[in-house]
């Protein structure tokens, strides 16, 4: 099953192809970028076409054997949209603010999650009817707190197989911590950035919400594919395990 490709149209009309300024520039995106036009650098987006399907096939594939891939955005224009994408799929996602050691100290940020779900229970199931109005407020303000930085991460129950970032200067703590451990990066890079920090490098515009938006829909629909044919295989599997004790009960008779 094959995807339709972004048209160049599509990408142009979302402005995927706007680099940063000269100046501003990575020489190492030297390859990824098509001209100059008044001072502002031009990415080609027959790489990003290329970068793009690479990418989408990586992601279908983990998804495909049932790993987890983390999205991580924290800037404005991408923070919302990353956050609804992941929902969408039901993968984990950091939109608000990445912790130093969310994921080389894990264990620790179990504890945090933990204890969130614990404040939750005890806030929800009347534990805490004897403590004073002060205290209760203090408790919920504490839990909404942990929610928002915890909230897209707390059903991940180990460490993911992926990470899916959004402007890769920018997330450069989980970037590290990331390489760190060997996880798999695909990120969106824009010409300030050094390309060759993530595996799987995705020429384009991280700055515009629009341009954004159509890599991450990309990105999502490649998912959907290979939970989709996870599940095919899933039910192919159970069928034949079910068919196996009536081959056998006849080769008995």
């Amino acid at each position: 099953m094959s995807m339709p490709k972004i048209s160049q149209q599509e990408m142009l009309d979302a402005g995927v192809h706007f680099g940063h300024l000269k100046k501003k520039w990575n020489p190492k995106m030297l390859p990824y970028i098509f001209m100059e036009r008044k001072g502002i650098h031009i990415i080609d987006l027959n790489k990003t076409q290329e970068k793009l399907e690479e990418s989408a096939a990586v992601l279908r594939s983990i998804a495909k054997s049932g790993r987890k891939i983390l999205f991580v955005a924290t800037k404005k224009q991408a923070k919302d949209i990353v956050q609804a994408a992941a929902k969408e799929v039901n993968m984990p996602f950091v939109t608000e603010r990445w912790l130093g050691g969310m994921l080389t100290n894990f264990v620790t940020i179990r504890k945090s999650i933990k204890k969130k779900q614990n404040i939750e229970k005890m806030l929800g199931d009347g534990a805490l009817n004897n403590i004073t109005k002060k205290e209760r407020l203090m408790l919920g303000r504490q839990q909404e707190k942990l929610d928002k930085v915890l909230g897209g991460i707390e059903k991940l129950p180990r460490i993911p197989a992926a990470l899916f970032l959004v402007d890769i200067s920018h997330e450069h703590i989980a970037l590290a911590e990331a390489k760190n451990l060997g996880i798999k990066t695909i990120g969106i890079v824009d010409t300030n950035s050094d390309p060759t920090k993530v595996d799987f490098a995705i020429p384009a515009n991280d700055d515009a919400s629009k341009s954004i938006q159509l890599i991450t829909n990309y990105l999502v629909e490649a998912i959907k594919e290979g939970l989709a044919e996870r599940k095919k295989d899933k039910e192919e599997q159970d069928a034949k395990t079910e068919a196996q004790p009536e081959a056998k009960a006849e080769t008995a008779e």
